[in-house]
C-alpha cells in the first residue's frame, strides 16, 4: 500500500518506519530541510533504539522516499498520516496551528476517497472538525483518528508489538483498512471506536500515567518520613494483581514530550466544559513539589545553601534510552540548582543542553570532580558501572542524592559516600 506520513518528528519517523517494516511504501513529508538533509544523508535527528535501522531498511529497499513538499508526498497515496506536533498553548490549551495549516495545505492534494489518520495527540472532537473541511469532505476523505502509545526508548518495539490499535471512526470501510490493510500484519487487539472516545482515550491514559507517578512519590515521601522503606513497600503494592509493578518507581517526577502537556490539555479540556478536574490539578502540583524537595536535598547536603556550591549531574534526558531533554526532570533540576546559585558539571550519554551556570563534561567521573554533591537524575545503566570508589576520589564532598534509586546503596556507602535517595529514609 503506498501511505504517507506527514512529519518526520519522533512519531512520524516511527510510523514511516514501522510501515516500511510492515511491507508498505511510505513518502514522507517534512517541510525543514535541515532535517530532510540529515535523513537523505543517513544521519538521525533523534536518537531512538532501532529506528536508525528501520529508515535504512527503507530506503535500501526502495520503499522510503523523503519529500519537502507536503502536497507531493501526498500524491497517489490511499493512507496519509499526519504527525506534526501539537505543543501546549495559553493555559495548557494544545496548539493544533502546524497540525491545521499543514491540512489546509495538502486538502485539495489527497485523493479522492483517501484516509486522514491523525496520529498527533489533538482535543477532543479535531477529528470531526476536520472532517467537515470543505475540501476534505468535498473529496470523500475519511478522517480517522489513531492514537500513538509509543514509549521514547522502546517506540519501535512499541509499533512493532502494541498492546491495542486504537483506530476512532464512524466509517467501517475506513476502519477496516487501517485495521486489516495498514495495520494487519501487527499483533494486538484492534478497539475501534468512535472518532471523540479515541482522542479522549490518549489522554485519558497518559493522565492516568502522571496520577500514578505523583501518587507512588507521594507516598515514598511519607516513607522517608515514617522510616518506611519506598522499595519494599511499592514493591509490596505491586504483587497486586490489580495494580501490578510497572510505573511504581519513586524518582523527580514525570517529564518528557507527552505526561505534563497531556495532563495540561486534559485539565484544560475540563475547565473549558465546566468541569473542576481536581485531581490532575493536585497530580501536577505534587510533580512540582517532587522538583522542590529533591533540589533541597541537593541543598542540605551541600551544608544548607546552593550558593556558590557545585553539584555533579548524571543525566539530563528526561528518561534513560532517548536524548529527549523536553520538559525533563532532569533539565528543570539543572534549572533550579542553577537558579540556586550552584554550578552544575553535567554528563548524560545522548542528551546535550546549553544553560547558563551549567558545563557540559565528557563523562560521568568528570561531572563528579570538585562536587561537593553528586545528583543522579536519569536511569542511565552505565551510572551503575563507575567505581564508587573512583567518585568519592573526585569529589570534593560525599554525598550522593540519588533521584532515581538507581545506586546500589550498600555499594556507594562501602566506598566512603553519603547515600541520599527518594523514600529511602533520612540516612
Amino acid at each position: 500500500m503506498r501511505i504517507a506520513v506527514i512529519g518526520a518528528g519522533y512519531v512520524g519517523l516511527v510510523q514511516a518506519g514501522g510501515l516500511v517494516r510492515l511491507g508498505h511504501e511510505v513518502r514522507l513529508g517534512e517541510r525543514d530541510e535541515a532535517r530532510l538533509d540529515a535523513l537523505r544523508a543517513g544521519r538521525m535527528p533523534v536518537y531512538e533504539p532501532g529506528l536508525a535501522a528501520l529508515i535504512s531498511e527503507g530506503r535500501a529497499a526502495g520503499r522510503l522516499s523523503f519529500h519537502a513538499s507536503n502536497r507531493e508526498a501526498v500524491s497517489g497515496t490511499s493512507v496519509v498520516f499526519i504527525a506534526l506536533p501539537t505543543p501546549s498553548g495559553e493555559g495548557g490549551a494544545v496548539d493544533t496551528s502546524i497540525l491545521d495549516r499543514a491540512i489546509a495545505d495538502v486538502a485539495a492534494s489527497l485523493p479522492a476517497g483517501s484516509v486522514l489518520v491523525i496520529k498527533s495527540t489533538v482535543p477532543v472532537g479535531t477529528a470531526r472538525r476536520i472532517s467537515q473541511i470543505p475540501a476534505i469532505e468535498g473529496r470523500d476523505v475519511r478522517v480517522v483518528s489513531n492514537p500513538e502509545f509509543l514509549r521514547e526508548g522502546s517506540a519501535v518495539e512499541d509499533f512493532l508489538n502494541p498492546d491495542r490499535v486504537v483506530i476512532g471512526s464512524t466509517d467501517l470501510q475506513a476502519a477496516e483498512l487501517l485495521a486489516s490493510g495498514v495495520y494487519g500484519d501487527l499483533p494486538g487487539e484492534r478497539l475501534v471506536v468512535d472518532p471523540a472516545s479515541s482522542e479522549m482515550i490518549k489522554y485519558a491514559a497518559n493522565a492516568y500515567l502522571a496520577t500514578r507517578v505523583s501518587f507512588v512519590n507521594s507516598i515514598a515521601n511519607l516513607c522517608e518520613e515514617v522510616g518506611a522503606d519506598a522499595a519494599t513497600v511499592l514493591g509490596g503494592m505491586g504483587r497486586d494483581h490489580r495494580i501490578g509493578s510497572h510505573y511504581l518507581a519513586p524518582g523527580p517526577g514525570y517529564g518528557g514530550s507527552c505526561l505534563p502537556k497531556d495532563t495540561r490539555a486534559l485539565r484544560a479540556m475540563a475547565e473549558r466544559h465546566g468541569y473542576d478536574f481536581r485531581l490532575l490539578r493536585a497530580v501536577m502540583e505534587v510533580n512540582d513539589e517532587q522538583r522542590r524537595r529533591i533540589v533541597a536535598k541537593v541543598a542540605s547536603a551541600a551544608g544548607g545553601t546552593l550558593s556558590g556550591a557545585t553539584v555533579g549531574l548524571w543525566g539530563l534526558a528526561f528518561k534513560a534510552g532517548t536524548d529527549d531533554v523536553r520538559e525533563s526532570p532532569a533539565a528543570d533540576l539543572a534549572g533550579r540548582l542553577t537558579a540556586a546559585g550552584a554550578s552544575v558539571r553535567a554528563y548524560d550519554p545522548r542528551a546535550v543542553l546549553s544553560m547558563p551556570g551549567m558545563e557540559m563534561v565528557p563523562d560521568p567521573l568528570a561531572a563528579a570532580d570538585g562536587a561537593d554533591v553528586l545528583l543522579v537524575a536519569t536511569e542511565w545503566r552505565r551510572f551503575r558501572q563507575v567505581d564508587p570508589v573512583e567518585v568519592k576520589e573526585a569529589m570534593r564532598g560525599s554525598v550522593v542524592v540519588d533521584a532515581r534509586n538507581l545506586l546500589d546503596a550498600e555499594v556507594v556507602r562501602a566506598a566512603g559516600l553519603s547515600y541520599r535517595g527518594v523514600g529511602t529514609g533520612r540516612a
